[in-house]
């Protein structure tokens, strides 16, 4: 496992250069040297984390209908392919309490602390202007769709989806 931290430490900001594709597509480098949490404060690089899985980067709020709607079939599906697909949890909600109060009620993704330079980022990175919004990368990093949501719902086999992804 990861370190644990106090979440009042700052994370390292990312930068835009950071958030590329590993030419030899060996590992996740799109978030190199963010620390990714889980909802018992644990830390673990991102890197490290997301190695060799298809990551999805799930935006969305704690306040958002349609967000509550989409994260219990999202959590499903996840449970089916936990081994080779990572969600990371990127929020979009207004403080780090309704953070915390949406991981508690769907599961124990990764995510992206709150507050922290990466969330902005990502989001203009993949033109993120609505949510819930699941973009789907390889394990390289190469972005495949930006409408996963849509493959999760219509999905019939979540193994199948996800090897169509990794492909």
């Amino acid at each position: 496992m990861g370190n644990t931290a106090n979440s009042n430490s700052k994370q390292p900001a990312t930068s835009a250069a950071q958030m590329s594709v590993d030419p030899k597509g060996k590992n996740m480098s799109l978030l190199a040297g963010v620390k990714l949490e889980k909802r018992d404060k644990t830390l673990v690089d991102a890197t490290e984390a997301l190695a060799g899985k298809a990551v999805g980067f799930y935006f969305s709020a704690h306040w958002c209908p349609p967000c509550r709607g989409f994260t219990p079939i999202l959590k499903d599906f996840y449970e089916e392919v936990e081994d080779e697909f990572e969600v990371v949890f990127v929020s979009f909600d207004r403080s780090e309490s309704d953070l915390k109060m949406y991981m508690s009620e769907h599961g124990d993704w990764y995510h992206i602390p709150y507050g922290n330079d990466a969330i902005k980022e990502l989001s203009t990175k993949y033109g993120v202007s609505g949510i819930p919004a699941l973009i789907i990368v390889k394990p390289d990093g190469t972005e495949v769709t930006k409408d996963g949501r849509n493959d999760v719902q219509n999905g019939k086999d979540p193994k199948a989806t996800v090897a169509k992804w990794k492909a």
